[in-house]
């Protein structure tokens, strides 16, 4: 989130003139755009803006009002995201039946860590609802029988509740491009693989089948490409001989929810941006987070041989020619 700026996003059905529409209502207003990103999946269409209203000729409310009518004009939904709507920020998680994730949630929270309030948590089952109530946090059921989403709801849900971050702690679901687009670069998941490695579902297992001797666990920000969103904290641990699902989980979840919280606090405090599709500390030397391996490993390694150093990399004199 970029404090300094406000926020403006557009989703839809992709038509023509939809960003001229939208771009030239803030000109009228004299309203910067710092920043401007579309794209378009699976027929849906997406514009994310980062404007300047410091010097705008408008009021917060009439700026919201003229952009939901035009809008509705376009047929799409426009959200304004002002950088002082409120002192703090709120956190809708979203769940399934693994309960690690979201127990360390509500543990940071309580203990005054993460620098957020989770105001609503959203599940496709109601296995977590129990511990939802112990913190006295409200819990919806989107799922039916199978567990599938009803993602109209989810919608509704988030937009009733203003969530400012989407944390996914171990939600088993993908997003739609409808839901994804709304909230571009505020959607936080933690998957138990070094991505880009084992994608998709059981990525333990895929470690198990393919042999590796390290695995590990990735917090990243959720794109409409599954599980390939910019990379925010990693976390990794050694694979023992002969290891089982189970014990790569033992392994492998409590790693996954300090990855995650790292993640959501290096958000909320606007310390990580994204370029190319790489994040970065906005000022590292001021930032405590550990986003890969623990900086002792580095004094572990070693240092040489590099190619091209060294005290026996090249000799001046010729080579000796082979005996006949």
């Amino acid at each position: 989130m970029r404090h300094a700026l406000t926020e403006i996003t557009v989703v839809g059905e992709d038509d023509t003139g939809l960003i001229a529409e939208v771009t030239s209502l803030l000109f009228e207003r004299s309203i910067n755009i710092e920043d401007l990103d579309q794209a378009v999946r699976e027929g849906v269409f997406r514009m994310t803006m980062h404007v300047d209203t410091a010097e705008m000729v408008t009021t917060e409310e009439k700026l919201r009002e003229d952009l939901t009518e035009l809008g509705d004009e376009l047929g799409v939904d426009v959200q304004v995201r002002f950088p002082a709507d409120r002192e703090t920020q709120s956190i809708a998680v979203l769940v399934t039946k693994e309960s690690h994730c979201l127990e360390a949630l509500f543990e940071s929270w309580a203990n005054g860590d993460l620098g957020a309030d989770i105001e609503v948590v959203i599940g496709n089952h109601d296995d977590l609802e129990p511990l939802a109530q112990k913190y006295d946090v409200p819990f919806h059921d989107i799922g039916d029988e199978k567990g599938t989403p009803d993602e109209e709801q989810l919608l509704d849900l988030l937009a009733e509740y203003d969530a400012d971050l989407i944390a996914l702690a171990r939600y088993m679901r993908i997003l739609s491009p409808d839901v994804v687009f709304r909230y571009e670069s505020r959607i936080i998941n933690v998957h138990p693989s070094l991505l880009p490695a084992f994608p998709g579902a059981s990525a333990y297992m895929q470690a198990i089948e393919e042999g590796v001797r390290i695995a590990g666990v990735t917090a990243h920000y959720v794109t409409t490409d599954l599980d390939q969103g910019p990379i925010i904290t990693q976390r990794a641990f050694n694979v023992p001989d002969d290891a089982t699902e189970e014990e790569l989980q033992q392994l492998g979840q409590p790693l996954e929810a300090e990855a995650l919280i790292e993640g959501i606090k290096l958000h909320l405090n606007d310390e990580v941006t994204v370029h190319r599709g790489r994040t970065k500390l906005r000022d590292p030397e001021n930032t405590d987070a550990q986003l890969g391996a623990p900086e002792e490993l580095d004094d572990e390694n070693p240092d040489r041989p590099i190619d091209g150093l060294g005290e026996f990399v090249a000799d001046d004199e010729p080579e000796a020619e082979a005996d006949d």
